[in-house]
């Protein structure tokens, strides 16, 4: 009897340790391949006009201060008080201090904090689904969305925001076994509201509450999680309370300091932007409807009820707000971690699939239409009267590999999935080395 259980014993402890292996395994994998894709050429190309150029002009003011000063906790421009959150220009300070001001600087803190979103996502996988499968489906894409490894590498609030809304919605999901976690939640939170406004922070405190009082009502009556929000959250109460106190210190604009994630734009609509991401998001976006269907289909599971509440909610607060849409095709960014994880159980589905049951046909059909698409580009930029081969080899690679995913959907081959992260992969590694890639 003792020798049995100590042969248990000792065959369970060696499981959790193959576990807790392939676990950090996978997560430096990942964020690996995220570095790799977010600080390559990072320096090749100049600051683009408008917000990329405004923000490190504020930070090298700063920079040049004392850290107890008042211009770290209330930046200004030019002597007037700055109208957006703080915390991009003090990260960008930061790094002046120690790396000088260099034209990859300014870029570096948002381009590390979206490179850390892809094993916070694995993360998230890792708590909502039962395979770690699931999980390294949706990292991998999150991983090849051609929006967020752009935003990311440029000197925006965009990437940051990213990466504070994946640990945010990762402290949600790990606070309801242990509710000290609720206290991270606060601090992402209080992160959204310093990085991109109080609007922004707004929007995902509501998904994070209906998300909870869908799957794990007793949360909202916790008074422990409840504390534990309201602590990691009070920095950022206070830095806006103290500079609301202040007379002068925040001008007619506070309202842009507020909600400054949104800009007014009564004539446009969000058409436009929804046409933009599909275009982006390629390929992808072929497999998102179907992921929602399957998240519909299993509502009463966890995974599905964060996929429905996030992707609902908030394009429909966007389609919503017609007289105060986004300003830029960034703000649609927050939607992209739902859309990786809707496709990652989707893909997860297709794997474990009937080997009589039949893939979409759209799957091929799409497939073969952006790898003619992606061809006749090549052929394009191949012309000896205008050639262009970085953008020519970036057409190719995607034309070679929509065109092999398309025959191996078309012979229902499973290996159409490692095809397809592979060949997005390098793609986008092609993109960002070349000098199209702002």
């Amino acid at each position: 009897m003792n020798h049995q259980t100590f042969t248990w014993d000792r065959s369970g402890n060696k499981i959790r340790q193959t576990e807790r292996w392939l676990e950090g395994l996978w997560i430096l994998v990942l964020l690996l391949a995220a570095l790799l894709l977010l600080l390559i050429n990072l320096d090749s190309l100049s600051l683009q006009d408008g917000k990329e150029k405004m923000v490190p002009q504020i930070a090298e003011a700063i920079s040049r201060t004392s850290v107890d000063s008042w211009q770290w906790l209330y930046p200004t421009i030019n002597g007037q008080p700055n109208i957006e959150p703080p915390l991009r220009p003090w990260l960008i300070a930061t790094v002046y201090q120690i790396g000088g001001n260099n034209l990859w600087t300014p870029r570096l803190p948002g381009a590390l904090l979206t490179a850390f979103s892809v094993p916070l996502l694995y993360g998230i996988g890792r708590e909502i689904f039962p395979s770690r499968q699931t999980a390294i489906f949706s990292g991998l894409i999150y991983l090849t969305l051609l929006p967020v490894i752009h935003h990311g590498r440029l000197a925006l609030v965009d990437g940051t925001v990213l990466c504070f809304i994946v640990l945010m919605i990762w402290c949600v999901l790990r606070s309801r076994r242990d509710l000290r976690w609720s206290f991270g939640v606060g601090i992402g939170l209080g992160l959204i509201c310093l990085t991109k406004g109080l609007l922004l922070g707004l929007l995902l405190l509501t998904i994070a509450l209906l998300f909870i009082g869908w799957d794990t009502p007793r949360l909202l009556t916790s008074v422990y999680w409840w504390s534990g929000l309201l602590l990691g959250i009070a920095p950022t109460t206070a830095w806006y309370v103290v500079g609301l106190l202040q007379p002068g210190l925040f001008p007619q604009e506070l309202r842009g300091l507020l909600w400054t994630s949104v800009d007014t734009n009564p004539t446009s609509f969000p058409w436009y932007y929804l046409m933009l991401m599909d275009i982006l998001v390629v390929p992808w976006i072929l497999f998102w409807p179907y992921g929602l269907r399957l998240a519909w289909n299993n509502y009463n599971w966890g995974w599905a009820k964060l996929v429905l509440v996030w992707t609902g909610f908030y394009l429909g607060a966007i389609a919503v707000m017609l007289n105060k849409l986004p300003g830029n095709f960034g703000d649609f960014l927050p939607i992209y971690p739902a859309l990786a994880l809707a496709v990652g159980s989707l893909l997860t589905e297709v794997w474990n699939w009937p080997s009589h049951k039949a893939f979409p046909r759209c799957w091929s059909i799409g497939l073969s239409l952006m790898a003619i698409i992606a061809s006749l580009l090549s052929v394009h930029f191949s012309r000896p009267e205008a050639v262009d081969w970085s953008l020519a080899l970036i057409c190719a690679s995607v034309a070679l590999t929509m065109t092999i995913v398309a025959v191996l959907v078309a012979r229902r081959d499973l290996q159409f999935i490692v095809i397809l992260f592979w060949g997005s992969y390098i793609s986008l590694l092609l993109f960002v080395t070349s000098p199209y890639w702002i």
